[in-house]
């Protein structure tokens, strides 16, 4: 749903990416990798090692790798894998590597336009461009990114750094004589909120999985006349079973260092997951999970592979119910924003730490 309602705003002409790094954003890249190309033209990771596993996998859709990629991690990569570079160092390690594999691993220039992370400065184009060509590497792309278009509803700055991609284009093209077939800036915010930056390609990570870049995004789009709303559904629950059901007295504390103690005679249910899992050790005595449709606050502190819920106003609760800790239950949903917020982080965070362990059921 997610990828189709994202395509319905683009020309037919600009191509998706949809990125699937960190374990396809804590989702399970086994799942979610067959699922996104379907619908996706290209796929993207962060490292090597995930571009091999979508290989393993059967994915046969061109694929990006965004991050850094040491000289030693380039064996076992084939020719319709792209590497985002961001210095002359790596491109000669690209350039070593085809004459010693035979593979020429298509390269994609990556641009600082004021981020300051990634990428190299626009002065630099031309050098690199040289480079390129004297290893004789196929320069097929030149990539951007966005500093501050998802955290706001003031996009100043986001002109500003598109302003400088586009001079770095004009760079790139006297240098090249022409423009490679592939020009990316666009992330989800982007994608959501500006079709001129669009280009050629566009790359949606959080929001092919349902959850809004912020609520700045969100509300940016909502104050838009005319713009199109796409209706995006997250597609992640995250689910466990009531382990033990514990009596607790008035007056008693419970779990590590006493920071909660029942004010009145209480039943606990015990929840077999904890900050081991990717449920956050600050979210005890602040968040929630659902059981039998109705709220139980987490009290006391969440353990490595343990936490505690008060369902002493919920009745009839037994071993082996269902407790719901992102997702619906009945008319109640708890978010994974809801969490992120009570975290102090975002949902980015909470999905992708997520640990691999915990099975993933596709339904």
């Amino acid at each position: 749903n997610n990828l189709r309602e994202l395509r319905a705003l683009l020309s037919p002409k600009v191509e998706l990416l949809a990125v699937v790094k960190a374990n396809a954003y804590g989702h399970g890249l086994d799942l979610v990798a067959p699922l996104a190309e379907r619908r996706a033209d290209w796929l993207g990771v962060h490292g090597a090692e995930e571009a091999r596993n979508l290989r393993r996998l059967g994915i046969t859709k061109p694929l990006l790798v965004m991050g850094f990629v040491p000289r030693s991690e380039l064996a076992g990569l084939d020719a319709d894998t792209h590497l985002v570079v961001s210095s002359a160092e790596a491109l000669e390690w690209v350039g070593e590597h085809r004459r010693r594999s035979g593979i020429s691993l298509p390269v994609h220039l990556k641009v600082d336009i004021g981020t300051k992370r990634q990428g190299v400065a626009v002065e630099r184009i031309p050098e690199l461009c040289r480079l390129a060509a004297e290893q004789r590497l196929d320069l097929v792309g030149v990539a951007g990114h966005f500093a501050n278009i998802e955290d706001t509803i003031e996009h100043e700055f986001a002109r500003v750094q598109l302003a400088r991609f586009h001079r770095a284009l004009e760079v790139l093209a006297a240098e090249c004589g022409q423009l490679p077939p592939y020009i990316h800036t666009s992330c989800s915010a982007a994608v959501l909120l500006f079709r001129e930056t669009d280009f050629s390609l566009v790359r949606v990570g959080i929001s092919m999985y349902g959850h809004w870049p912020s609520r700045e995004t969100r509300l940016s789009l909502m104050l838009r006349e005319g713009a199109g709303k796409p209706a995006l559904q997250p597609v992640l629950s995250w689910k466990a079973t009531v382990g033990q059901i514990q009596d607790v007295e008035g007056g008693e504390s419970v779990g590590y260092g006493r920071s909660w103690t029942a004010r009145r005679p209480s039943q606990l249910a015990v929840i077999p997951v904890g900050y081991a899992d990717g449920y956050s050790r600050v979210l005890g005595n602040r968040s929630r999970v659902l059981i039998r449709g109705s709220s139980a606050p987490i009290v006391g502190r969440v353990c490595m592979n343990i936490m505690m819920a008060d369902i002493t106003d919920i009745p009839g609760v037994v071993i082996g119910d269902e407790a719901v800790l992102v997702g619906s239950q009945g008319t109640a949903t708890v978010t994974a924003d809801e969490l992120a917020a009570l975290g102090e982080t975002i949902s980015y965070e909470l999905l992708a730490r997520l640990s691999p362990a915990i099975p993933r059921v596709l339904v």
